[in-house]
């Protein structure tokens, strides 16, 4: 433990945004990070406690514990604080094979479960993870890590987000032949085109990628699994496949006026704006927002991505509407720590709006009752408050009458999140499903319905945190190779 009294001498700070009004103006990252000085400091308030729930990595009520991966938080903080930053790196590494990532858009379910953070904000674990891992990639890092034995066995990755990434590295590591299919043109699923570069830089997943390459993993892009490529034949290929497509199937809007144009999902709209910064592909009128006003069906992570790009690509307006309550300031009773702290926050979206137009673009307890238009294209909504009611047993939104408005609208982007993974490769290949419609495989040893076939991330477990994708990617990979070893050995 390098300061035992850090946590009674220095309060916590974070790292600073860059002003609103200069930010908007391109898609570069917003966080401007803290110093080494400023984070040896944040770094001597872990208090090295006996039992750290901050990487327990479990669930409880449904909420999560502490990082899934186990990073050892304790002594990483410990190694920043004594100035050593390159062996912080090497414990980090020992459990986490993509920093990079998690610095960035992880929620920080460490931070929700520090110990300090019971009574004391809690210790920068997010900021301290960034300045380990950006001071490698400063200095030209990680370096490939080449296999060191080869089992003659070659393995299917399907999906090249966090979960298929973490298992294609995992198998590639423990000298497997690792060939990841992903139908976009660009590698990294949700980390590509799910998160805005002002979030994540796209340089970061392709640097990322290009070192899998380095030490060995094939990637086919533009290769539907499916369609582009058939399913027998994959099964012919290849020793194993691991399905790592993710919950890719969006809820839509069912309000009449849904087919209109301008009417979008938040992946399609955010997936245009991510092509058309790295390649100049053009929007698609469909998605165009200058001078319009922007209607965002969600108020969540992806719904707030949404506002941030419609603020950067011109848009008059832009407002938020959540169906669920707005949340508390504080912990609940019934969500005490160490739990997932279920309380209200601003980001960086709404900070935008609150200062270019005036206001929260959020609206709590509302949802679209109607979308309206010339016929042709979008021009306004009709929306409605609503009130929470239990009917069966389980709780149902309600119209409550008389609160509805009309809105002006020349874009609405549905941000309602995800059903589960599409159907097409489970149909294909006769999978087992749980009751949520995701693959049936057991986390004893993700394997599904087939022998064969694993799967892992949110197409096993449904629509979660990149940092849960990447310990499941982790998980079935290991799981997958000792299969294949003791098939070998039979």
């Amino acid at each position: 433990m390098g300061k035992p009294t850090g946590f009674l001498e220095f309060e916590r700070s974070e790292a600073a945004y860059r002003p609103v009004r200069e930010r908007i103006q391109d898609f570069g990252e917003f966080i401007v990070p803290q110093d080494a000085e400023a984070l040896n400091r944040q770094s001597a308030r872990c208090m090295d406690c006996g039992v750290p729930f901050c990487h327990a990595g479990f669930v409880v009520q449904g909420l999560s514990i502490g990082c899934p991966l186990s990073n050892l938080i304790p002594e990483i903080n410990d190694l920043v604080y004594r100035g050593e930053p390159e062996k912080a790196y090497e414990r980090l590494s020992k459990t986490h094979p993509f920093p990079e990532f998690t610095a960035r858009v992880c929620p920080a379910l460490c931070e929700g479960s520090c110990t300090l953070g019971e009574h004391e904000p809690a210790v920068t674990v997010k900021e301290i993870e960034r300045f380990v891992i950006d001071g490698i990639l400063a200095k030209g890092g990680p370096t490939p890590r080449y296999p060191k034995t080869n089992t003659g066995k070659r393995v299917a990755v399907v999906g090249s987000g966090p979960a298929g990434l973490a298992c294609a590295d995992l198998l590639n590591q423990l000298g497997n032949s690792v060939t990841v299919f992903e139908r976009a043109d660009r590698p990294g699923g949700l980390l590509m085109y799910g998160i805005p570069n002002m979030k994540l830089e796209k340089k970061l997943v392709t640097n990322r990628v290009g070192l899998l390459r380095d030490e060995g993993v094939r990637f086919m892009l533009n290769t539907d699994v499916g369609s582009d490529y058939p399913v027998l034949a994959l099964m012919r290929d290849f020793d194993a496949i691991v399905l790592c497509a993710g919950a890719t199937a969006e809820r839509t809007l069912s309000a009449p006026g849904a087919e209109l144009e301008g009417v979008t999902t938040a992946v399609a709209y955010l997936t245009a704006s991510t092509k058309n910064l790295l390649g100049g592909t053009p929007m698609p009128s469909a998605c165009d927002c200058k001078d319009k006003d922007v209607i965002i069906v969600g108020g969540g992570d992806t719904g707030t991505d949404c506002a941030a790009t419609a603020i950067r690509r011109g848009a008059k307006s832009v407002a938020q509407f959540e169906i669920m309550p707005k949340l508390p300031e504080e912990r609940a009773a019934d969500n005490p720590w160490p739990l997932w702290p279920k309380v209200f926050k601003t980001d960086y979206g709404q900070k935008e709006a609150i200062e270019l137009f005036g206001a929260d673009p959020r609206e709590f307890l509302t949802t679209v009752k109607e979308i309206v238009g010339d016929g042709h294209r979008v021009t306004g909504v009709t929306t409605v408050g609503v009130k929470w009611e239990k009917q069966g047993g389980r709780p149902v939104a309600v119209e409550i009458a008389g609160t509805e408005k009309k809105r002006p609208a020349n874009l609405v982007l549905t941000a309602m999140g995800f059903t589960g993974p599409e159907r097409t490769l489970i149909d294909q290949m006769n999978l087992g499903t749980d009751a949520r419609g995701n693959v049936a495989a057991d986390e004893s040893d993700y394997r599904t319905s087939l022998p064969t076939v694993f799967a892992a991330g949110d197409m096993r477990r449904g629509p979660s945190l990149v940092v849960w994708s990447i310990f499941e990617g982790m998980r079935a990979a290991k799981a997958c190779d000792k299969y294949l070893r003791l098939r070998q050995n039979v």
